[in-house]
């Protein structure tokens, strides 16, 4: 009885160490608030964070803002890229860019422009540079109408990120895992 019992002692706190290792270092579980994401995310969507992906474009990520607050949001460009938006097209560094995932909010816009034109040195953090900055990212959010993301709030650093959305877990009926363009 006693050995039992200190078997599941030790039991319980491996697993208690384990679980805390991986929340804190490699996987977090967030719940998306918001439309800001639609269609990609709804209010209330479950997913889970990678902390330990590297970043690049069209990504979905978690990152806190200067308030501790989290948000969800696609990385539209890295450091060194320069990004412009003529009439609802992407520009980065002068390559047009498909946005496949805008596709439904494109129909339904009530603007004529669903992301107004811009280039990066208009984005606050850009410091008026053509491309930019190193250690910061421009992301935006999918429901461009609605999105508060880079075109108000500035770039983000990279030390903001948690890290990149992988699975959409719940609802259940919604089960997804990356959410990449590619």
């Amino acid at each position: 009885m006693r050995q039992e019992f200190i078997e599941w002692f030790i039991a319980i706190i491996i697993a208690t160490l384990l679980y805390i290792i991986v929340t804190t270092f490699f996987f977090m579980s967030y719940t998306v608030s918001g439309d800001s994401m639609y269609p990609t995310f709804e209010n209330g969507d479950k997913v889970i964070v990678n902390k330990m992906s590297a970043i690049h474009h069209g990504e979905v990520i978690v990152f806190k803002t200067d308030k501790k607050e989290n948000f969800v949001k696609r990385v539209i460009g890295t450091p060194g890229d320069n990004v412009e938006y003529v009439n609802d097209v992407l520009y980065i560094n002068g390559k047009r860019i498909a946005e496949p995932y805008l596709q439904e909010n494109e129909i339904a816009k009530s603007n004529v422009l669903l992301t107004e034109n811009f280039n990066i040195s208009e984005i606050v953090g850009s410091d008026g540079h053509k491309t930019i900055p190193k250690n910061k990212y421009l992301v935006l959010g999918d429901n461009r109408e609605i999105s508060q993301d880079s075109r108000h709030f500035g770039l983000i650093k990279g030390s903001q990120i948690v890290g990149e959305v992988q699975v959409r877990y719940w609802p259940i009926s919604t089960f997804h895992v990356n959410f990449s363009p590619q």
